[in-house]
């Protein structure tokens, strides 16, 4: 059994945060918040990962809500019972796709939440309400259907999905089917988690091979993964809110994907 410490230690890491910007983050929660209590400096958060200190209420509250984790999930690895919401989850997203879990009902927030803060492609139970409007969205996520976001920095299929789109996943809709569609529109989109991160875009099978084809115009690499050791399918996209052009004041960095290896040459 893994350490509390090495576990929090392997979830900041997996989503590409530093010490600094957890630091960074539970100033926003504490003034938020209006208690400093929820402040996590450098050295505490060393303390809680390599000396395994448990954390106080407040900074428990913290670190769940910037690692997108169930409360009741990181006390229980503590061996202590701990309630508490997500409301300040989505204000904290990550620089690397991730899956948005949890066991709670999110509810969606009055005043929405502002497209320009997902920066990171996951899924969460309910839409931000400025999109919740949007026809054949309004949909509750269940264990069938859940809600995935293409990630700011996340170019691979644009301008089909431009960054920041969100996509309704049909879970039960798992086999990846290439053929027939005629154009690039009818062509299926899938949603995969890998060991490094996911993907949402188009993808085929080869031999024990399922490899992403990005869109021509997003200048990316293919990729490919071995099944199932590196890759599954979470499902199919079945339906699409996305952007005509990109509303965002700052630049992103584009996707990079390094040249493709797995192309098995004829003998």
């Amino acid at each position: 059994m893994y350490p509390p410490g090495l576990r929090l230690r392997q979830t900041r890491e997996s989503l590409g945060l530093t010490y600094r910007d957890v630091e960074q983050a539970s100033y926003e929660i504490a003034a938020k918040r209006g208690r400093p209590d929820f402040i996590l400096h450098i050295s505490r958060l060393a303390d809680i990962e390599n000396r395994n200190v448990v954390p106080s209420l407040h900074k428990l509250y913290s670190l769940a809500t910037i690692y997108h984790l169930s409360p009741l999930e990181i006390s229980g690895w503590y061996e202590a019972p701990f309630l508490q919401t997500f409301d300040d989850g989505a204000a904290f997203p990550s620089p690397t796709t991730h899956l948005y879990e949890t066991p709670f009902h999110l509810e969606t927030p009055e005043s929405g939440m502002p497209m320009e803060d997902i920066n990171a492609t996951g899924t969460r139970n309910e839409l931000p309400g400025n999109a919740a409007t949007f026809p054949g969205m309004k949909q509750s996520a269940s264990h069938r259907f859940r809600y995935g976001f293409i990630g700011l920095s996340d170019r691979r299929m644009t301008p089909i999905l431009r960054p920041g789109s969100i996509v309704l996943v049909d879970t039960a809709l798992r086999n990846i089917e290439d053929a027939d569609w005629s154009s690039e529109y009818d062509r299926p989109l899938y949603f995969v988690q890998t060991r490094t991160g996911f993907r949402c875009g188009w993808f085929q099978k080869h031999k024990s091979r399922l490899i992403m084809q990005p869109h021509t115009l997003s200048r990316c690499a293919p990729e490919a993964w071995r099944l199932p050791q590196e890759a599954e399918v979470l499902g199919t996209v079945v339906r699409v809110l996305t952007y005509l052009n990109e509303p965002w004041s700052c630049a992103r960095d584009a996707t990079r994907t390094g040249p493709a290896s797995w192309i098995e040459k004829a003998p």
